[in-house]
């Protein structure tokens, strides 16, 4: 592949970006409600994939064996990744609280499929987040990333499959979909789902966009809603009340509030 596909960065290097809002972490461990912390791992989850947003450069692989470490005092972690194999490409990491409140770990494998004028990257490996004072350990795997027009045009990135995160202590699930753009690209960046009991039973909706925020509501409301137009007047006047989990701008520039403001 052509070098000018490269960006300036490792693989390994790259893996650190999954830390670069620690705080949801940090929020989780603190709450008690095991729903409401699932919120925000999922939080941490989706944000993980957002700094591939208008990201088309390709790290460059690591060597066999080559090592990253970052520590982050401002953001309370500390992290090595290490490259463990070489054929098929292997990277796993290994991430864990200052104050000793979590560990984060995994290991990720790139599988690339070409497909003419597109490239997609199925990222097989498991993650897992143990937050240590809850005695919770949280599993699940990232969507498939798609680059397109590789041949000719503008470069863009889209996110898309499902997302199941489990709470292996709890029984509880978050599954989401991220879903593909389609033909007029109606759906791109879009996230929903729910978070489910070991009953099956729904607890949580959760909905917005990879690249911009993610919103938690009551379930019955997201389903009435989902049935009518999203834009519709009549919605607006009920202002029904959502959490904001996670936002952010075109710079990235995350913030995290549990505000109210109208659907």
């Amino acid at each position: 592949m052509p070098v000018i596909f490269n960006e300036p960065l490792s693989f390994l290097q790259r893996l650190t970006e999954y830390m670069e809002h620690t705080y949801l972490i940090h929020k989780a461990s603190s709450l008690s409600d095991p729903v409401e912390r699932m919120q925000c791992v999922a939080a941490f989850a989706v944000s993980a994939v957002a700094s591939q947003w208008e990201r088309t450069g390709k790290p460059f692989n690591p060597l066999l064996g080559e090592t990253y470490e970052l520590v982050r005092d401002d953001l309370g972690f500390r992290l090595i990744s290490e490259q463990v194999s070489h054929h098929p490409p292997i990277s796993a990491f290994h991430a864990e609280g200052l104050n000793n409140d979590f560990i984060f770990h995994g290991s990720i494998y790139p599988k690339l499929k070409f497909w003419g004028k597109s490239v997609e990257a199925e990222p097989k490996g498991t993650i897992t987040l143990e937050l240590l004072e809850h005695n919770e350990a949280y599993t699940w795997t990232n969507p498939t990333c798609c680059v397109h027009n590789i041949i000719v045009g503008k470069l863009w990135i889209e996110q898309y499959g499902n997302v199941e995160i489990t709470n292996h202590r709890t029984g509880d699930k978050c599954v989401l979909n991220f879903k593909p753009c389609g033909l007029f690209g109606k759906e791109l960046h879009k996230v929903e789902g729910y978070i489910q009991d070991k009953s099956k039973k729904k607890l949580c909706a959760l909905y917005g966009k990879w690249t911009e925020c993610l919103y938690s509501v009551d379930p019955a409301t997201f389903e009435a809603y989902k049935k009518n137009d999203k834009r519709n007047t009549e919605e607006k006047k009920n202002s029904k009340q959502v959490n904001v989990l996670f936002g952010g701008t075109r710079n990235n520039n995350w913030a995290f509030a549990f505000m109210k403001i109208p659907l």
